[in-house]
């Protein structure tokens, strides 16, 4: 049963926040400055058990949920997340189930996360270089945490990708050598313009490096570029690849906003359901969940939230928009 929104596009992936605290204070998404040691994250008690997580899981997939994101805050910080996944690969057999994580606690967790039924793995390395890499994300250590959990993912079978948040001024520099890094290992590297989500990162167009000028830079070293084909209209990184075959992506959100084929709904740690990564305001399940509602109450909700939906905030973003008031990314996921 495909249900469509109010501009007709469907549901299709269903990104599931499982904490929102992070051991990592990347200054693009929780700036210390903000989330420092008196931040209240949330309770426990405030947050979706894993048995809650399945039920909305197993509502929403007659809708048209084919893809399953573990996002965070970073999601390795939930203890035995492994049972999770095992218990959505048993609840919705054919999904499709990835991870999305900083890859610093990886390397503890690929092989059981793969024995559980996880599909994939994305992590987030926005420099190659440690100093860099350690300025980004307000670490005194490099990448090599991250590098070592890369390793442990491809050892356990999993698909990787890496996404690269790209700062204009700041880790540009990085972005050939991590295409050369990844590409010979047949990785995709995903280079996602710097975005307004939230309101705590202190963003401006002028930091805003467009994906375009990533592929110049990269063309500059390794020559004409072939244009990959999606498999999907609701991808959203377009793919290329050089004369090595190598591959890598760009997600141009700011530039070449994606918004008409957007097929993402957003599920934060304490059970609210987001349609826009940019938005201000949740539709909150976690009452229905937790006053025994059945699965065809929670399905004709997400239904009612989905086929009212009309965002579409990075085709209106005039880059002078009021943020104020807008959920944060570590709070309902990248």
């Amino acid at each position: 049963m495909a249900v469509h929104d109010l501009r007709g596009r469907s549901l299709g992936d269903l990104r599931i926040s499982v904490t929102d605290r992070c051991n990592l204070r990347c200054t693009y998404c929780m700036p210390r400055e903000s989330f420092g040691p008196n931040h209240e994250f949330l309770p426990r008690s405030g947050l979706l058990t894993f048995e809650e997580i399945r039920d909305v899981v197993v509502a929403a997939a007659p809708l048209g949920v084919r893809k399953l994101r573990l996002t965070g805050g970073e999601p390795l910080l939930r203890r035995d997340l492994e049972r999770l996944v095992e218990m959505l690969r048993i609840a919705v057999p054919e999904a499709d189930i990835a991870l999305t994580t900083n890859g610093v606690l990886l390397s503890g967790k690929a092989k059981a996360l793969a024995d559980a039924g996880l599909d994939r793995v994305t992590v987030s390395l926005d420099a190659m270089d440690a100093s860099v890499y350690a300025a980004m994300a307000d670490v005194d250590h490099g990448p090599e945490a991250a590098m070592e959990g890369i390793e442990a993912a491809l050892d356990a079978g999993l698909s990787v990708k890496v996404n690269c948040v790209v700062r204009a001024g700041v880790n540009e520099q990085d972005i050939v050598p991590l295409v050369r890094t990844f590409g010979p290992r047949g990785i995709t590297v995903r280079f996602i313009e710097y975005m307004d989500v939230g309101a705590t990162n202190d963003w401006s167009m002028a930091s805003v490096l467009p994906g375009a000028a990533v592929r110049t830079m990269i063309e500059e070293v390794h020559g004409p570029l072939n244009a990959i084909t999606p498999s999907s209209p609701s991808d959203v990184a377009r793919t290329w690849s050089t004369k090595e075959g190598w591959t890598f992506g760009c997600i141009d959100s700011v530039t070449a906003p994606f918004c008409g084929d957007c097929s993402r709904a957003r599920l934060s740690a304490d059970g609210a359901l987001y349609t826009c990564l940019f938005s201000n305001d949740g539709h909150p399940l976690l009452p229905l969940v937790r006053e025994g509602a059945s699965t065809e109450d929670l399905r004709q909700a997400i239904l009612s939230i989905w086929s009212g939906r009309n965002d579409a905030y990075s085709e209106q973003r005039n880059g002078s928009a009021e943020r104020s008031g807008r959920v944060e990314m570590s709070y309902i996921g990248g």
